[in-house]
């Protein structure tokens, strides 16, 4: 399968899109609060775990060329350098 290239701007799209119209309702609960969410944007599937790094593991062994984004359940953003994370309420 050839692969399409797709700018960063689509791919977090994709991912966005994904999230609020599938995932989120089945991830978005008190004990996943702050854990990453990481979503194969090709695929559908997903995986949650602290950090995201095993669940970007897991995908990417499965799907060896996956475009992999992630995030954090709960959060405007997935990380913070020196800024504010504010938790989103919906």
């Amino acid at each position: 399968m050839q692969a399409i290239l797709l700018s960063r701007e689509e791919v977090a799209k994709r991912a966005k899109q994904l999230y609020e119209s599938e995932i989120r309702p089945k991830v978005e609960t008190e004990e996943n609060i702050g854990k990453m969410v990481i979503i194969d944007i090709e695929t559908g599937d997903y995986e949650v775990d602290k950090t995201g790094l095993q669940a970007s593991r897991n995908l990417s062994k499965k799907h060896p060329n996956a475009r992999l984004f992630g995030i954090r359940i709960g959060y405007n953003v997935a990380v913070s350098f020196g800024g504010v994370m504010e938790r989103v309420y919906k």
